[in-house]
């Protein structure tokens, strides 16, 4: 808990007050029972006051002619997110310290290193996974719900780098109404679900998946991203992934037309430009591994290359004494106090059946068949077809001319090949391929 914080202060009507006339740029979503996620690519944007902002959630009559005139309240959520606090308080910078991450163990980070959120009831964030670091959450005003997933779980959530967003990688699930016939697999997933109310923070591990949904009319929340020794593997990782997007979405090509690129998202960089900036990251990592291996011998010389130490990490989050290899670093010890407590497992839906939801299981209606129905494979049920008779050559026959004519049209998309390409271990095993080029382990 942070209830003695400063921050806590901040509420929507304080906010404007400080910030005055300043507008924020909102994005607008619609509030919708979907089956796909609603990414930032298909909402809308306005920028506003937060005095405009109040008015349009109060149903004041000047937010008819607002900015956020044309997104009925009734019909529409809006969202100011990612606004960094050092930006928007540059002017203000007092409030810097009213942000106190020194009670989590960093007496150097304030609200210069945070990021301020601000919605509406039904404003969410898609889920996804960030690539760098951890992440320390502080609700301030209003509740949000999590939904929280272990990296292990990547390959139920069926990653995409479409949106692309640097350092995001999107889920294709909408995981709070998701479609079974098309990601079967998300019923595997392990959902850790937490409603976070004001004064509770909330630690989100590396690479841990996350969608977020405010619940309560105006929720105001502020973040720290914290960085992390691997992220520099990871960087390359990151150079990899933007070089291969943008070489092929800007490519022309008629399914190339789609919105590819995030609005967080200035614009598409150069192929040149790309690839300068993966060989600096290559390089960087490089570098920083040759100095561990170095201090390595120095501290002991009869030390093999591959040993490593637990190391400790100064208040900034960063290592103090580097010792070992950084591809096998232990993962970071928080100080986070005594009311650390864990966020459990969801277990409402992981007790059903996967033939509820699209899985593997035979729909037909004999209790004893083991025959698989999916998509990927054709169902076998003996006694809801016996292998010779007439009904059973047609019905092959009628399904060979599917088949036929399924294969005829078939059609792989820029975004499928990105898809498989920028599947995590394809672009490990590419980023290792790159290090063992330069002649190093």
């Amino acid at each position: 808990m942070a209830c003695d914080w400063p921050a806590l202060k901040w509420s929507v009507e304080y906010l404007s007050s400080v910030l005055e006339d300043k507008p924020l740029r909102f994005r607008i979503g619609k509030r919708q029972t979907a089956k796909a996620p609603q990414f930032e690519t298909q909402c809308c944007y306005a920028e506003a006051t937060l005095s405009e902002f109040l008015a349009w959630t109060q149903g004041q009559p000047d937010a008819a002619i607002g900015p956020f005139s044309t997104s009925p309240y009734s019909q529409c959520w809006a969202y100011a997110d990612y606004k960094y606090i050092a930006m928007l308080f540059e002017e203000e910078s007092a409030m810097f310290q009213d942000v106190v991450w020194t009670d989590f163990g960093f007496p150097d980070r304030d609200g210069r290193d945070s990021t301020l959120w601000i919605g509406t009831e039904g404003a969410n964030t898609p889920c996804h996974q960030d690539s760098y670091g951890c992440n320390l959450v502080l609700q301030v005003h209003g509740r949000k719900r999590w939904h929280l997933f272990p990296s292990e779980d990547t390959h139920c959530l069926y990653p995409t780098r479409i949106p692309y967003e640097e350092s995001s990688v999107f889920s294709r699930v909408n995981v709070v109404n998701p479609d079974w016939n098309r990601f079967p697999a998300f019923a595997k997933a392990s959902a850790h679900v937490v409603t976070l109310n004001p004064g509770q923070v909330l630690f989100v591990p590396r690479h841990w998946w996350h969608y977020v949904e405010s619940i309560d009319p105006i929720t105001v929340s502020i973040n720290s991203w914290l960085e992390m020794d691997v992220d520099d593997e990871a960087r390359v990782g990151e150079a990899l992934t933007k070089t291969l997007v943008c070489a092929l979405k800007s490519a022309p090509s008629p399914d190339n037309s789609d919105n590819w690129l995030n609005p967080t998202e200035v614009e598409a960089t150069s192929h040149e430009t790309n690839l300068r900036y993966l060989s600096l990251a290559v390089q960087s990592c490089l570098g920083k591994r040759k100095d561990l291996c170095n201090e390595t011998l120095s501290v002991n010389p009869g030390a093999a290359v591959s040993s490593h130490t637990k190391r400790k990490r100064d208040t900034d989050g960063t290592t103090a004494n580097k010792i070992g290899r950084k591809n096998h670093c232990e993962p970071p010890q928080f100080t986070f106090g005594p009311h650390l407590i864990p966020v459990p497992r969801k277990l409402d839906e992981q007790s059903a059946s996967p033939g509820d939801k699209g899985g593997e299981r035979c729909s037909c209606k004999h209790s004893d068949c083991s025959a698989p129905s999916n998509k990927l494979e054709r169902h076998r049920c003996e006694k809801c077809s016996p292998s010779s008779s007439p009904e059973r050559d047609s019905t092959n026959e009628a399904v060979l001319e599917e088949d036929k004519k399924e294969a005829d049209t078939l059609t792989i998309t820029t975004n499928d090949l990105l898809d498989c390409l920028l599947q995590p271990q394809v672009v490990s095993l590419v980023a290792k391929l790159l290090f063992d080029k330069q002649g190093t382990f």
